[in-house]
């Protein structure tokens, strides 16, 4: 069988702009807006990188449904839905796609964690609750559990599973799951890693740095896809120190201090986390700086 691919190329992981009584939404339109002119392929709201998880579901769901919205089919906006408690995902899951969400993004429990055959059960339960498509998202180092390669094999078999974030940082992982799964679409889920993943197939990357740089994330995913490869690959190695910078603290504080650097309003960070160190704000500064971003 042959699934429908959610997106190709980048997708960005995009911030959201907090003011000090909620969401800046006028700031959450220029962000789409500024993403959607430098060719960025897919917008991917309320993940990791939009701190989620602080946001109650009212607020989680006014984000989704305006960055829906806004977006107007220009490309798809995929929501994070994830939960540790799958009746909450669920319902999230069935949530947002009533606030008009193309696709979903649903990260493996976290805290709780569970078993192989838990997350069978947990991730088909939530697709249930939902005619959306799926990506899942395997971010060990965040949620203190993976999803082997056999588990991702049989949840693919759910027609509306179709594609993978794959936050490992292990190539290894990649590899297997591109020769044993071939039926799930394989999303880069670190900055660093998007040519090589792309070159075992993968169809591009849910991204942080596309959030200060989205012309040239996109960029780097078009010439490997158009075999452009020596271009694709001199975007990834010239842009590596600011990948580095941008994880010099915990994601998203270095991005988010970025963005309103350069001059858009990013906002206000939400705790627990806390702005910089000012050691870690000079690299990033002149990280910025050296791509004449500031």
């Amino acid at each position: 069988m042959s699934k429908k691919t959610l997106f190709t190329g980048s997708g960005v992981a995009i911030i959201t702009p907090f003011k000090e009584d909620g969401v800046d939404f006028d700031a959450l339109a220029k962000l789409i807006d500024f993403q959607i002119e430098n060719g960025t392929d897919a917008i991917i709201i309320c993940g990791t990188t939009g701190e989620a998880s602080t946001m109650p579901d009212e607020e989680h769901l006014s984000v989704i449904s305006f960055a829906a919205e806004h977006t107007a089919g220009r490309i798809p906006v995929i929501a994070g839905t994830g939960s540790n408690d799958t009746a909450h995902g669920a319902e999230l899951c069935k949530m947002a796609e009533k606030a008009g969400a193309d696709g979903l993004l649903l990260v493996t429990p976290y805290y709780n964690k569970t078993t192989q055959r838990g997350l069978i059960q947990h991730y088909n339960a939530m697709a249930a609750a939902t005619d959306l498509p799926i990506i899942l998202y395997n971010v060990p180092s965040r949620t203190g559990m993976n999803i082997d390669v056999s588990t991702v094999c049989e949840l693919a078999k759910n027609e509306q599973i179709v594609g993978i974030k794959d936050a490992t940082g292990n190539i290894g992982y990649t590899a297997q799951l591109a020769a044993e799964c071939p039926d799930i679409d394989i999303y880069s889920g670190n900055d660093d890693m998007i040519v090589p993943i792309m070159s075992l197939g993968g169809k591009g990357v849910i991204s942080v740095l596309a959030n200060v740089m989205p012309k040239e994330t996109h960029d780097m995913c078009a010439k490997y896809l158009a075999g452009d490869l020596q271009g694709s690959l001199k975007l990834q190695l010239e842009l590596l120190d600011l990948v580095k910078a941008l994880f010099i603290e915990v994601n998203p504080i270095p991005v988010k201090t970025a963005m309103n650097l350069m001059g858009y309003n990013g906002g206000k960070l939400r705790l627990p986390l806390y702005e910089m160190s000012e050691q870690n704000l000079a690299i990033l500064k002149n990280a910025l700086a050296k791509h004449g971003l500031i």
